[in-house]
This record gives structure tokens, C-alpha cells and sequence, in this order.
């Protein structure tokens, strides 16, 4: 496991406490509509953190070319129609760019600071010259309307529970998914940035905001600085 990350619940539990057979069950939400209206038809999209491929999927049937990414093979047994690649997003490196490169379920946050430049570096790495990179931010009380609870229409609850500070500007979250025959819940480390914060930490990396293309700015579509 990685430090400070934790799962509990039936099946594999992968390395950020994240459960395979969970997020096999969750709905896709908004996501890919975000994501197809950002990129360009046909896109090639570097998917990082696809998960079972939530996302994947419902992006390859939008004729989105994916190469999907996460460093748990049993994430990726239940991705079909992708090209995939088993390996930690930090360390990744195809030698070769994409129309896109897609970060999403809030990685930008990661609790260890060099695990987040990382993350960013591999972006960069991966983005073509006149590509973009998708990366999605929590909202802005995330870490402090707490608890809340979620009823999702399909008769699951989400629940945050607590964001409890770990003493060097990171959260540890506790979060718990109840279905009517099991329960799950993970542990895991986040750091909150401000809007100033985010941007400096793409700055860092060589990017920059294009543009915030969701009403609640938590999708953004970033370039690399030197793009006009």
C-alpha cells in the first residue's frame, strides 16, 4: 500500500486503497462529455489512473483513441476495447505524445508533494506540442463541508466522512460506499490547493490553465507554457 492509503471492503484492494470491485459498480457520471467536448474529434487521449476504464469505456464508443494507465493489473483485467498499460503514473514513459493527456479523479491532490510534481512531469512528458492536458480539481469546500452523504439513484450512498489534518498541509480522508450487500471504504491522503496553488503547481511544471471548462472549475484543460 502506499503510505497513508487504506481500503477495506470485498475483493483486491490496490496500492491507494481503492477497490477493484467498487469502482467495477460505480456510474460514470459527467466525465466523458467533459472530456469529449475539450479534445478534438478522433483525439488520441493518455488516459492516467483509468481504473476499470468508468471512463475509458464510454470514451471509446465516442471514437476517442485511449491508452489507458493505471498500476493496478487488476483495474486493468476489466478494461476492454483500450490499449493498456500497467505501471505507476509517476515513472511513466512511452516515448511518444498524445492529442491529450487526461489526469483525473482529483490525482492533482496528491498528499506528497513530489508525488504530485510527478504526476505533472508525465503529463508534460506525454502532451503533444499543440496537445492539452485534463485535469480534474476538487471543488472549492471540499475538505470542509463535512460529513456529507450522497444517495445515488441506483441505491448505493457515498459518504465523506472526515478530512483530518496530517500536519504538513495534507488531509487524510476517510470516505465509505454502502450498498445494499456490501460496504466499502478507503483512506487516503489529500492536499488542498487554491486556485493560486494549482495554477503555480502547473507553472512548476510547465503548463498553464487554457481554460476552466466546467462551470465549477474542478475540469480544466491546461497547455504547455510555451503554447500560444
Amino acid at each position: 500500500m502506499r503510505a497513508g492509503h487504506q481500503g477495506s471492503g470485498p475483493g483486491a484492494i490496490t496500492p491507494d486503497g481503492c477497490a477493484v470491485e467498487l469502482y467495477s459498480r460505480l456510474p460514470v457520471g459527467s466525465e466523458p462529455d467533459v472530456v469529449a467536448a475539450a479534445v478534438p474529434a478522433g483525439a488520441r487521449i493518455l488516459e492516467l489512473g483509468c481504473g476499470v476504464g468508468r471512463v475509458t469505456h464510454p470514451l471509446l464508443e465516442r471514437g476517442l483513441a485511449v491508452t489507458a494507465v493505471d498500476e493496478s493489473q487488476e483495474m486493468l483485467d476489466r478494461v476492454r476495447g483500450a490499449r493498456t498499460i500497467c505501471s505507476p503514473i509517476e515513472v511513466l514513459d512511452l516515448g511518444e505524445t498524445f492529442d491529450a493527456v487526461m489526469l483525473a479523479s482529483f490525482l492533482v491532490h496528491a498528499g506528497d508533494v513530489e508525488v504530485r510534481r510527478a504526476l505533472l512531469r508525465t503529463c508534460v512528458r506525454h502532451v503533444a506540442a499543440d496537445g492539452c492536458v485534463l485535469i480534474q480539481r476538487e471543488g472549492d469546500d471540499w475538505h470542509t463541508n463535512l460529513p456529507r452523504e450522497r444517495v445515488d439513484p441506483s441505491g448505493f450512498t457515498v459518504r465523506i466522512v472526515s478530512a483530518e489534518p496530517t500536519g504538513d498541509g495534507a488531509n487524510s480522508v476517510h470516505a465509505e460506499y454502502e450498498f445494499p450487500d456490501a460496504t466499502w471504504t478507503q483512506t487516503f491522503l489529500s492536499r488542498p490547493l487554491t486556485t493560486q496553488q494549482f495554477e503555480g503547481a502547473l507553472a512548476e511544471a510547465g503548463l498553464k490553465v487554457d481554460k476552466y471548462v466546467t462551470e465549477d472549475r474542478t475540469w480544466v484543460r491546461a497547455r504547455l507554457s510555451g503554447q500560444r
